[in-house]
């Protein structure tokens, strides 16, 4: 499955080649290797080794009001099909936010000192080297087994044998297996590279790797091997037998969904971790059977607490996953609650009250973030997510939706964070699909190893004389998750000009190249295409990102311009004729922006909100004027060339308020290239 906007990474980076370096690198994708875009570049250059130039797409939050919601059109392909007769299949879509802070918080050192390692450890990035990050997983010497052993051999030397002998040596042991957890994991947080991407953290991976897998699950004849504590984890599953690594992604929540345990990714009042406030990955929509929408929406992390046990000592899980077994061995079993925020600025159930009756759009309760805490927070939730049909699409096809003359798409909402703080974030979205030889959803682990529900490469003597035909079946891949995930990007607060309205983001996909150097990506268009505006409730957010390392290498990068340049820019048709190949010849001649404001640079005019989107922000207008210095303007007679090579790749352009009727057809002079490719659009203004 490859995200088109916003762009999937396919675990990309700033390659030059066709292929990715690492599939390893953030996530298990399961997709081919030449798949993904990558990270937007700031400027006309490529990044390079510099995090502060590359570009983060922005998008504004939705707002308290159900009249205020920021609108994002996500669009993917998926090879094998869905909502069909041929497979089981659904679509899964989640984000996870931390606070953003600026550029100065971005992981800037390798010291040892608290905050250095914590920045490095927690903070969202795509990074600028292409390495996966390390981790040290436990060994049986930290499992809870040898815990008890310690116990007992405690307790017996403490009753039957000379104290000044064995009772120091005992609690000697006792103590060592809390220290080997400590010791591990901060040299574990220590070695997380600040410049190798990062998404979930480094805690959550090494909690992977020592909770039990669950043991009820379907593997087929699969072999799960187990891991160093001694036992099979959750980092095992069907699809990934041998444990694999992929960033700090646990394979088993990532197969499975929903997920039984919480997807918190620290331990949240502990150090300074709670002031990123990692969010866990929150369900923003699931796409299938609506049958099942009601037991989706109700089984949702969003609001439906998990319950996770927690051992002895610094480690804040424990191997058991059922309260059984966590009590049993001297476990907790702990209730755990999702969160979007937490409002640190209220301190009281009053003032979090008075924060819950401005808005209705999240849950805002006094409580407690887990249930052996006596401490209480102003807690924000997010929605139930969205649930409905899966887009129709046909198996062995990477394009368009049935029915459709879009790839598969849903309107997603952005959210909204009553601290109006900015969020820094990304999206994952999970294509799972089964095979319907078998009944996905009531088959479980005492199915395992039989040959009767499935088997590896099964032989059929259907001529009856034992010539056999051999049936192509990876029990490891008749049950499958493929993902794809944006690179980070920003979610702003409001500005108060954008009060009432709701916002419609419209924005750039593809990459440089002809239909065959890009695929499965794909080339430049406008998304989405053809965009209906409400000129009374409605504001629009026109922006887009690019690189400046996509040459595919030796694989060809036909275009216009700097070869392994994006560009993108906006000019309003000749006539206003959508069949045309010209753009209006003359500045003056330009009527879409008639009438229209900028809430984002309030002083541009309408001749200077087309001069930027005309050269994807080279001049910020035709003059200077508040937030449009004079030297990026056009009173200043610096040189663009005429394939906007000098443009910067990505453009945050502008919010505008259109106020006229009509319908509005632009396009983008440097790509559309009439035979080869096509990158117009059109605006509906009612």
């Amino acid at each position: 499955v490859y995200l088109q906007n916003p762009r999937g990474s396919n675990n990309r980076l700033d390659e030059t080649t066709s292929n990715r370096k690492n599939n390893n690198r953030l996530f298990d994708s399961q997709n081919n290797n030449k798949g993904g875009y990558n990270t937007g570049d700031r400027l006309s250059g490529e990044f390079r080794d510099k995090p502060e130039r590359q570009y983060a797409m922005n998008y504004y939050a939705s707002g308290a009001k159900s009249t205020e919601k920021s609108k994002l059109e996500i669009e993917w392909t998926n090879q094998h099909g869905c909502n069909n007769n041929k497979l089981d299949c659904n679509i899964v879509i989640q984000y996870m936010c931390m606070n953003n802070g600026t550029d100065d918080d971005y992981p800037d050192s390798s010291s040892s000192s608290e905050e250095a390692v914590l920045k490095r450890v927690f903070y969202i990035r795509d990074g600028v080297d292409t390495g996966t990050q390390k981790h040290k997983e436990a060994d049986k010497n930290e499992s809870e087994k040898y815990v008890c052993f310690s116990l007992y051999l405690f307790h017996n030397v403490l009753f039957s044998s000379p104290l000044s002998l064995s009772l120091p040596l005992s609690l000697a042991i006792y103590l060592s297996v809390f220290r080997k957890y400590e010791d591990r994991m901060e040299r574990n947080f220590k070695d997380v590279d600040r410049k190798e991407g990062l998404h979930e953290t480094v805690w959550w991976y090494d909690r992977c790797r020592y909770q039990e897998a669950n043991g009820g699950l379907f593997t087929a004849d699969q072999d799960l091997d187990k891991d160093r504590v001694g036992y099979v984890t959750a980092s095992r599953t069907r699809q990934n037998p041998n444990g694999g690594q992929s960033g700090y992604e646990c394979p088993e929540e990532r197969d499975y969904y929903p997920y039984w345990s919480d997807t918190l990714q620290a331990d949240y009042f502990k150090d300074d971790k709670d002031k990123f406030q990692r969010t866990p990955w929150i369900d923003l929509a699931w796409l299938g059977d609506r049958s099942r929408c009601s037991y989706i929406q109700k089984e949702s992390f969003n609001r439906k607490s998990r319950f996770r046990c927690v051992g002895e000592g610094e480690r804040d899980y424990a191997r058991e996953i059922n309260e059984k077994d966590c009590e049993k061995e001297g476990g907790k079993w702990v209730e755990f609650i999702s969160f979007l925020e937490i409002l640190e600025d209220a301190k009281s159930e009053s003032e979090c009250n008075k924060l819950k009756s401005k808005q209705g759009y999240n849950y805002i309760s006094w409580r407690r973030l887990r249930s052996d805490s006596d401490t209480k927070k102003c807690v924000v939730q997010a929605p139930t997510p969205k649930c409905g049909e899966a887009p129709s699409t046909r198996v062995n096809h990477l394009g368009n939706a049935e029915d459709s003359h879009t790839n598969s798409r849903f309107s997603a909402e952005l959210p909204y964070f009553p601290s109006l703080k900015s969020k820094r974030c990304v999206l994952r979205l999970r294509y799972n699909i089964s095979t319907l030889d078998y009944d996905p959803l009531k088959t479980f682990a005492k199915s395992n190893d039989d040959d009767d529900v499935i088997e590896n490469d099964p032989e059929i003597d259907f001529l009856g004389n034992g010539q056999e035909f051999e049936l192509a079946l990876n029990t490891a891949q008749t049950g499958r998750t493929f993902q794809d995930r944006s690179h980070a990007f920003v979610v702003l607060p409001r500005e108060k000009s954008m009060e009432g309205k709701n916002i419609l983001n419209l924005n750039v996909r593809g990459k440089r190249g002809n239909i065959v150097q890009v695929f499965p990506a794909t080339e430049y268009d406008f998304v989405p295409n053809t965009l209906v505006v409400d000129r009374d409730d409605d504001l629009v957010h026109i922006q887009w990102t690019g690189s400046n390392s996509h040459d595919n290498n030796n694989d060809g990068d036909d275009g216009e311009g700097k070869g392994g340049t994006d560009r993108s820019n906006l000019l309003q048709l000749k006539d206003n004729d959508l069949g045309n190949s010209y753009p209006v010849l003359k500045l003056s001649d330009t009527k879409m922006f008639d009438g229209v404001k900028s809430l984002t640079h309030p002083d541009a005019s309408e001749e200077d909100i087309a001069v930027g989107l005309a050269t994807a922000g080279f001049y910020c207008g035709k003059k200077r004027y508040d937030t449009c210095p004079k030297e990026y303007s056009m009173e200043r007679k610096r040189s663009l060339n005429d394939k906007l090579d000098e443009a910067p790749a990505s453009y945050f352009g502008h919010v505008l308020k259109f106020s006229q009727k009509g319908t509005y057809n632009y396009l983008c002079t440097r790509n559309n290239n009439f035979s080869n490719r096509s990158q117009k659009g059109t605006i509906i203004v009612k």
